[in-house]
């Protein structure tokens, strides 16, 4: 008895394909699957569903080698390692920015199967905007900043937590616990409370001080990574810009760890996510509020620095006072500090020199 072949086995096994051929290959991947669409010759060619297994998909892609023109799939929480098992087999491959991938104007049917099949097809037509593919030690590097920044972030939930608490049940503040010091910490311990309560602030209290300790650990080992080689001189040169500390240069290092790829000043900012949208109809134009596209903690990051920025330069004061008299929006004007500021770290990094001052 014959064995029923499937129309995935069917379509590789009778398909012979030269370099003479186009073959654009889409990919939506999850977890436990590939959704795998092939376009082949301006044209569907077949679309199945496998296994998230890398080496399956290499050997099934090898009997099409020579005509695969492209891989693509949409960066998500899969991450790259596919992206680097292809490059490893020397595979044309590209990680596709989702936030700018076409999408119809009115809502459609929107399955696996279509959505790899739509980015094959628009792999095909050069629809696609691909992003950068780090190294396992440049995304290493840019992991330790990130966890930061979520410690950071836990904190500040932590401390909102325990001044909610203190608000709720009627408790006074101890003095110092606008700037949580240690001697207002130890006060929370010994407010005299009803048992269970008691028991609930001690856990927000024991979580602060595990969060703060490991704080420490994080911002130790991300002393000992920016002392090394690859990055202590591109640091060293972004702090001499004004509002620019290890966080914020640190961050921004690892964040944007191949500067060069982008070409000018509107591209950067615009990966950050501090370009402003703009609409533009006939003879007017307006602009909108930032694209947020990009890291939320780099972009947030960059305009905390940029207000110490201001008042520390008195040339970035008066380029502020200027943008908040056309906006007169305190928000607005800080944003379009924080892109000048991201790009001065942009340039820095470009050209390994020190920050200079523009004249005015």
């Amino acid at each position: 008895m014959k064995t029923k072949l499937s129309r995935k086995q069917m379509f590789f096994n009778k398909i012979n394909l030269t370099k003479d051929d186009d073959v654009y290959i889409g990919i939506d991947a999850h977890k436990d699957s590939y959704n795998i669409g092939i376009w082949l010759n301006d044209a569907p060619a077949i679309d199945y569903v496998m296994p998230a297994n890398n080496k399956k998909l290499i050997r099934d892609v090898e009997k099409i080698r020579p005509a695969i023109k492209n891989i693509v799939y949409e960066a998500g929480p899969t991450g790259y390692a596919l992206a680097r098992e292809l490059q490893n087999q020397d595979l044309p491959v590209q990680v596709i920015a989702p936030a700018i991938t076409p999408r119809p104007a009115t809502k459609q049917t929107k399955t696996d199967r279509l959505d790899c099949r739509k980015l094959a097809q628009y792999a095909a037509k050069g629809l696609l905007r691909q992003v950068a593919i780090p190294t396992r030690q440049q995304e290493a590097d840019r992991q330790l900043t990130r966890m930061r920044a979520h410690i950071v972030d836990k904190l500040k939930r932590i401390k909102i937590q325990i001044k909610s608490f203190l608000l709720q049940h009627g408790i006074e503040q101890p003095a110092g616990l606008k700037n949580w010091s240690l001697e207002a910490v130890n006060s929370l311990k010994r407010i005299n409370l009803n048992e269970y309560l008691r028991f609930s602030l001690d856990l927000m209290i024991e979580q602060l001080e595990f969060l703060k300790n490991k704080l420490k650990e994080v911002e130790s080992k991300l002393k000992e990574l920016f002392e090394q080689k690859r990055h202590s001189k591109k640091i060293e040169l972004m702090q001499t810009h004004p509002g620019v500390g290890p966080v914020v240069a640190g961050m921004f290092r690892t964040e944007i760890f191949n500067p060069k790829r982008f070409k000018d000043k509107a591209q950067i900012a615009k990966y950050i996510g501090l370009s402003p949208q703009i609409t533009q109809s006939g003879q007017s134009m307006r602009e909108g509020p930032i694209i947020k596209t990009g890291r939320a903690q780099l972009r947030s990051t960059l305009i905390q620095a940029a207000w110490i920025w201001v008042a520390k330069d008195p040339a970035a004061k008066r380029i502020y006072r200027r943008l908040l008299v056309n906006t007169a929006q305190p928000n607005k004007a800080i944003v379009a500090m924080a892109r000048r500021l991201a790009v001065n770290l942009w340039k820095i990094s470009c050209n390994n020199h020190a920050y200079i001052a523009p004249v005015y």
